[in-house]
C-alpha cells in the first residue's frame, strides 16, 4: 500500500494544528521534568568549575608575588654588601685627609651609606614577612582548592549519573519533538514557543479545566469555551496569553464530567 503523502502544515485544520501542538508541549514538558531532575547540579557544577580557577588563578598570582619578593630581598642584598664596601672605602678615605671638610664630607657619605643599609635591612624584614604571610596564604589556598575539586568530582560523578539515566529518554524525546515540529506552520510555531518562553513553568499550550484556563486558572467566558470547543480558531488566554484547547482534543477526561 502506498504511503499517505505528509500533508503541508498550512494545509491541516485548526483542529490538528492544536492536537499537534499540545502533543509537542507534552514532550517539551516530559524534557523539563527530566531536567528538573537535574536540580541545580549543572549550576553547582559550574560555580565549583569557576571557584576551582579562580583558586588557581589566585594561587598563581601568590606564586609570582613571592617570586617578586625573593628578587626584590636579592636586590636589597646586593645593595647592601655595595653599600658596606663603600662605608670601608670612605673610613678609608678618612685617614689621608688634608682638611676637615673633606673629612666631614666622607662622614656624610658613611652615614648616607649606613642609612641606606638600614633602610635595605628593613625593606628585607618586610619582604620576608610579607612573603611568610603569602605562603601561609598559599597553604589555605591550596587546601580551600583541594577541597573545592573533591566537591566537582563528586558532583560531576554525581551529574554524569544522572544524565546517563535519562540520556536515552531525553535523546528520544528530543527527536520525536524535532520531527513533530516540522509537521507545525512556522508562525504557530514560533508563537508557541515565544508563548512557551515567557510562561514561568514552560506551558505555552493548556487544556480548559472547570470553565477556567488551565495555565493562570482564571475563568473562561462561555462564549470562549463553545470557541474552544469547535476548535474552528486558535484562542489564547486573554490574561496570561497561553494558547487553549478543549480537554477532549487533549486527551484528556474534562474535569467538569468528573464532578458529575
Amino acid at each position: 500500500m502506498a504511503r499517505e503523502a505528509k500533508k503541508d502544515p498550512s494545509e491541516l485544520t485548526v483542529e490538528e494544528k492544536l492536537k499537534a501542538l499540545y502533543q509537542l508541549q507534552t514532550m517539551l514538558s516530559e524534557i523539563d521534568k527530566i531536567k528538573t531532575l537535574r536540580g541545580e547540579l549543572p549550576l553547582e557544577v559550574q560555580d565549583l568549575e569557576d571557584e576551582v580557577a579562580g583558586l588557581s588563578t589566585r594561587i598563581e598570582k601568590i606564586q609570582n608575588d613571592i617570586a617578586e619578593l625573593k628578587s626584590n630581598v636579592a636586590t636589597k642584598r646586593i645593595e647592601i654588601e655595595a653599600a658596606k664596601v663603600s662605608v670601608e672605602k670612605y673610613k678609608a678615605q678618612q685617614e689621608n685627609v688634608r682638611n676637615n671638610r673633606e673629612y666631614d664630607v666622607l662622614s656624610k657619605e658613611i652615614e648616607f651609606q649606613s642609612l641606606e643599609i638600614e633602610l635595605c635591612e628593613k625593606r628585607i624584614r618586610e619582604a620576608l614577612a610579607a612573603e611568610k604571610a603569602k605562603n601561609e596564604e598559599i597553604v589555605r589556598s591550596t587546601e580551600a582548592l583541594d577541597e573545592r575539586k573533591k566537591d566537582l568530582e563528586a558532583k560531576k560523578a554525581e551529574l554524569e549519573e544522572i544524565i546517563s539515566e535519562t540520556k536515552h529518554e531525553e535523546e528520544k524525546l528530543r527527536e520525536k519533538a524535532k520531527v513533530l515540529e516540522t509537521t507545525i506552520e512556522p508562525r504557530l510555531l514560533q508563537a508557541f514557543k515565544r508563548i512557551r518562553k515567557n510562561s514561568r513553568n514552560g506551558l505555552g499550550v493548556v487544556y480548559v479545566q472547570r470553565d477556567a484556563c488551565g495555565g493562570c486558572f482564571n475563568k473562561i467566558p462561555p462564549q470562549k469555551q463553545l470557541d474552544i470547543r469547535s476548535c474552528k480558531k486558535i484562542i489564547v488566554c486573554e490574561y496570561c496569553g497561553r494558547i487553549m484547547v478543549d480537554p477532549e482534543l487533549a486527551g484528556v477526561v474534562a474535569e467538569q464530567q468528573l464532578g458529575k
